[in-house]
C-alpha cells in the first residue's frame, strides 16, 4: 500500500516545480541538503515565474536558479546563513540575509513566515513510510507542516539519521517525490589549522575537563581543538551541538566521547545539521548513537544549559573593549549570519560548570594589505552586533585568554588590551582612556 502510494507521486522534477508559482515562498534546502534536480527544472520554468522568493542557506555551489537571473527579477534568495557565494549574490543586491535567533527557525516558520511550497533533499523511503531528512533536519518539520505543497527529491546517497524528533517526514505529509538517484553530497574540505588556530585551541584546551559536553562552530581553529581533543587523555565527553562537523568524528575515533555525563541525550550526540567531508556522511549513515532534532531543542539555551560543564566553542569577526561582539558584518557589508553563536554563548554561560568561548586571531589585513586589530576600541561602524556585553565569558586570541564575565568596564578593556597584538596595545590604551574605561593605575 505505501509503496503504491510512493509511486503514485513520484513525477518528474519538471512536473514537481509546476506547483511554483509567481510570489511564492519556498523553503528550499540548506547547506549539504540542496535539491538540485529541483533547482536546475525550477530554472527552466524562469520566464514563466516572477518574484518567487527562495528560503536557505549556506549554499555550498551556485544554484541554477540564481545563475539564470543576474536580476534577480524571477526568483530572490533569502538565506539563513549566508557562505562565500551568498555573499557574492549580496553585493548584486539578489540575496538578503534574515536575521534570527537560530533556536527560533522553527517557530518563525510556524508562527510569522508564509511558506507556500517546501522544496527537500531526503533519504530513500524506509518500509513504513518515512524519508529522513538527512544531514539536514533544522526546521524542515515546520516547513512541511506550513507549506499548501511538499516536494522531496530523493537522493540515494543521503544518509538516513537516528532521532530525535521531527528528523523525518511521511510519505502521507508529502505531495511530490522526485528520485534523484545516487547525486552524492558536496563536500567542505577545510584548510589545515594555521599555527594562530593552533595557538587559539592550546589556550582553550586546559579548561576542558573530563565529561564536558561539546558544542563547536565551523573553521580552522574548531578543527585544530578537535585534533587536539583526539590526541588528549580527555575521557567521557559529550556533543550537543547545532553543527556536526568532521572534529567530533576525530573525537569519536579516538574514543574520547562516550556521552555518559550528560543530562539530557545520555549515551548520544545531539545536533540539528552536518557538514563536512564523506568520512562525516559515512560516520552518520543508521548511526544509533546519533539524534538529529530540530534547531528548537538544540539550539534552544534552556535545553543546552541543562548538561553541566557546557562548553560553547564559536568565532568572531571582531569585539570592541566593553565586549560586544560581531561575528555577521564587515561594517555595513553582511558576511554570514549569527547562527546559533548568541543561543550556545548563553547555554555556556548558564550551565552548571559551564564556559563560552569566542575565538578570533589578534589582526586581519585590509584589502590595502594593511595590519588591523580585530580588538577596537569601539566596534566598527556599522557593524551588527551579534551578542551583547554580558553575555560573554572567554575571548582567546593566540595571546592568551581572558574571562570577561562579572568585570567592570575598566576591568574589561584591561583584560581584552593584554590578549591584543602588542604592536596594536598602547593605541588601545588611549583610546579607552579617552572613552575613559582606563585607569591610570593602569599604566603604573
Amino acid at each position: 500500500m505505501i509503496w503504491e502510494e510512493y509511486r503514485d507521486k513520484c513525477v518528474t522534477a519538471d512536473e514537481a516545480v509546476k506547483v511554483i508559482k509567481s510570489g511564492d515562498w519556498v523553503e528550499f534546502g540548506f547547506a549539504a541538503s540542496m535539491p538540485l534536480l529541483l533547482d536546475e527544472a525550477l530554472a527552466r520554468r524562469k520566464d514563466e515565474l516572477h518574484d518567487v522568493k527562495m528560503r536557505g542557506g549556506i549554499l555550498l555551489q551556485p544554484l541554477a536558479i540564481l545563475e539564470c537571473d543576474p536580476e534577480g527579477e524571477h526568483f530572490v534568495w533569502n538565506s539563513w546563513h549566508m557562505f562565500a557565494y551568498e555573499r557574492q549574490l549580496a553585493e548584486k543586491g539578489i540575496a538578503y540575509y534574515i536575521p534570527i535567533r537560530y533556536a527560533e527557525c522553527s517557530r518563525y516558520v510556524r508562527e510569522n513566515l508564509s511558506t507556500d511550497v517546501t522544496a527537500i533533499q531526503v533519504s530513500p523511503m524506509d518500509e513504513h513510510g518515512y524519508f529522513s531528512f538527512g544531514v539536514t533536519v533544522q526546521h524542515y518539520a515546520a516547513a512541511v507542516e506550513k507549506a499548501r505543497a511538499v516536494i522531496v527529491e530523493v537522493n540515494e546517497d543521503m544518509p538516513r539519521v537516528y532521532g530525535g524528533f521531527e528528523h523525518m517526514v511521511h510519505i502521507s505529509q508529502v505531495d511530490y517525490i522526485v528520485e534523484g538517484g545516487h547525486s552524492g553530497l558536496p563536500e567542505l574540505n577545510l584548510p589545515s589549522p594555521s599555527e594562530v588556530d593552533k595557538q587559539i585551541a592550546a589556550h582553550i584546551l586546559p579548561e576542558i575537563t573530563d565529561g564536558a559536553c561539546f558544542q563547536l562552530g565551523i573553521g580552522g581553529m574548531p578543527n585544530a581543538l578537535g585534533q587536539m581533543i583526539a590526541q588528549s587523555d580527555l575521557k567521557d565527553l559529550g556533543i550537543h551541538t547545532e553543527l556536526l562537523v568532521d572534529g567530533f568524528v576525530n573525537m569519536v575515533e579516538a574514543g574520547k566521547v562516550t556521552g555518559l555525563r550528560k543530562q539530557l541525550d545520555k549515551g548520544r550526540i545531539a545536533y540539528t545539521f552536518a557538514m563536512g567531508t564523506r568520512k562525516l556522511y559515512d560516520f552518520m549513515r543508521n548511526n544509533p548513537s546519533l539524534a538529529a532534532y530540530p534547531t528548537n531543542y538544540t539550539n534552544h539555551p534552556g535545553t543546552a544549559l541543562k548538561n553541566d560543564n557546557f562548553i560553547s566553542i564559536n568565532s568572531a569577526l571582531e569585539i570592541d573593549l566593553s565586549g560586544q561582539i560581531c561575528c555577521e558584518t564587515v561594517g555595513t557589508k553582511i558576511y554570514s549570519g549569527s547562527g546559533g553563536l548568541l543561543d550556545f554563548v548563553e547555554a555556556a554561560y548558564f550551565s552548571r560548570g559551564g564556559k563560552s568561548f569566542i575565538c578570533l586571531p589578534s589582526t586581519y589585513k585590509d584589502k590595502q594589505g594593511q595590519v588591523k586589530s580585530r580588538i577596537k576600541a569601539v566596534i566598527t561602524s556599522g557593524s551588527v552586533i551579534t551578542a551583547t556585553r554580558p553575555s560573554l565569558m572567554f575571548v582567546v586570541t593566540e595571546y592568551g585568554k581572558v574571562n570577561l564575565k562579572g568585570l567592570s568596564s575598566w576591568q574589561r578593556a584591561e583584560a581584552l588590551i593584554s590578549i591584543a597584538h602588542p604592536d596594536f596595545r598602547e593605541e588601545l590604551i588611549a583610546e579607552a582612556a579617552k572613552l575613559r574605561i582606563w585607569r591610570r593605575k593602569n599604566s603604573n
